[in-house]
């Protein structure tokens, strides 16, 4: 049993935003609140996938709400309908300012032992630092996806000039922390080729709550016969944001393949984003396509056992900045994984051996996908290896101690 602590999060996702950092950012904060510890939260309004603000929020001014236990603070927010590179600059830039005040109130109030703030967006590190210096507390940044490697490798940024003063101010301000977690080994390891002590990293893994989601053993579920999907056919499931860096485009292409090909697969594209326009478009005309909007979180453990496969598309020059979330809940189903990663990279070590790994090509997805579709036996194997590596590695409890663990020792 560890002391209580006051803690101070400033993250720009939160609930009731369903997907991405918001998950974990609002399960962390909630469950610290549930061992004791008094957690108040700085934050955008909800917002994300759908880029736009949700109905009874506002994206204008400074509001609070107290949601499980925690007190939320919610800072303005300029979120553009459709996001480019340089409006998304000016959205996370946004955050960082206007977060500010929020923050500083919160902490001058909390007088919290910690502040922890979550990447992205880095906009509102200097936010959190400045909390931190005015109370005394530790610092903590907690990065989900290296977003100025991100933005220059898919090109949402250009110059070698600009690269360089961004890599050069990123430095900076990792090395003003006291700790810099982040959510995999290959993570942990770019963060140490970015010049931050090994004495100051640590591996703070996303979680699943693996008593949560069922293993079935059979993909007959109610959404299944919802949809009109019958016994014979194989799903092939796709569940999460819809973003650039995912190459959720070549999903459609690997759909048009087994339309010709293998008539028993049927895909199941669930989720929203940016780049669901694209894959909509390019899907059109396909019979062995469906699209389902973002479902609710009491029905996720049914979405992931609807699957037979779960695909996981990511372009190669993201393999090693971000760990898709998402991984851990298609594991702790119980069903095999196709993931497009290149060899050796975390996101193909985290695969291996619960499912398929590819090059990051349509081709080579489709190939897997329809070995797997003829070979129940195969994908049962790589699904129970699946589920039992989740319950290894990714349980929420576990984590969760380990993270309180590391907060004891960085008051000691």
């Amino acid at each position: 049993m560890f002391s209580p602590k006051r803690i101070l999060i400033v993250a720009l996702n939160y609930a009731p935003e369903l997907v991405g950092c918001a998950k974990y950012t609002t399960e962390l904060a909630e469950d610290l609140a549930c061992r004791g510890h008094k957690v108040e939260v700085v934050c955008a309004p909800p917002y994300y996938p759908h880029w736009r603000v949700l109905a009874g929020y506002s994206g204008a001014r400074w509001t609070s709400e107290h949601i499980n236990g925690v007190r939320v603070n919610r800072a303005p927010l300029y979120v553009p309908p459709r996001p480019t590179g340089l409006k998304r600059i000016i959205h996370l830039a946004s955050f960082g300012l206007s977060a500010g005040p929020a923050a500083v109130f919160a902490a001058r109030r909390l007088r919290p032992d910690v502040v922890f703030t979550v990447a992205p967006t880095l906009a509102s590190s200097m936010t959190a630092l400045l909390s931190a210096q005015i109370t005394g507390a530790k610092k903590w940044l907690h990065i989900q996806d290296f977003e100025v490697d991100a933005a220059f490798e898919l090109g949402l940024l250009g110059s070698a000039r600009s690269r360089a003063f961004a890599l050069k101010a990123e430095k900076a301000l990792l090395n003003s922390f006291d700790i810099v977690s982040t959510i995999s080994p290959a993570m942990a390891a770019l963060l140490g080729s970015k010049g931050v002590p090994t004495n100051r990293v640590v591996e703070f893994r996303n979680w699943v709550d693996v008593d949560a989601i069922s293993m079935h053993p059979e993909s007959a579920t109610n959404l299944r016969a919802e949809l009109q999907i019958g016994p014979d056919k194989v799903v092939a499931l796709y569940s999460g944001n819809m973003a650039a860096k995912q190459g959720i485009e070549m999903l459609a292409e690997v759909a048009r393949g087994a339309a010709a090909s293998n008539p028993k697969l049927v895909f199941l594209f669930c989720g929203d984003g940016p780049a669901k326009g694209e894959l909509e478009h390019r899907s059109s005309g396909l019979g062995n396509v469906r699209f389902l909007p973002l479902q609710p979180l009491e029905r996720l453990s049914e979405l992931l056992a609807t699957a037979d496969i779960h695909l996981l598309p990511q372009r190669p020059e993201a393999a090693d900045l971000v760990l898709p979330s998402k991984l851990t809940g298609m594991l702790a189903s119980g069903r095999p994984v196709v993931a497009m990663a290149p060899n050796g990279s975390g996101l193909a070590q985290e695969v291996e051996g619960c499912g398929i790994v590819v090059q990051p090509t349509a081709p080579a997805m489709a190939e897997a996908v329809f070995a797997l579709s003829n070979n129940p036996t195969l994908r049962k194997e790589l699904g129970t290896q699946g589920r039992r590596r989740a319950e290894e590695r990714w349980r929420k409890s576990a984590i969760i101690d380990g993270f309180e663990r590391h907060l004891s020792e960085l008051q000691s």
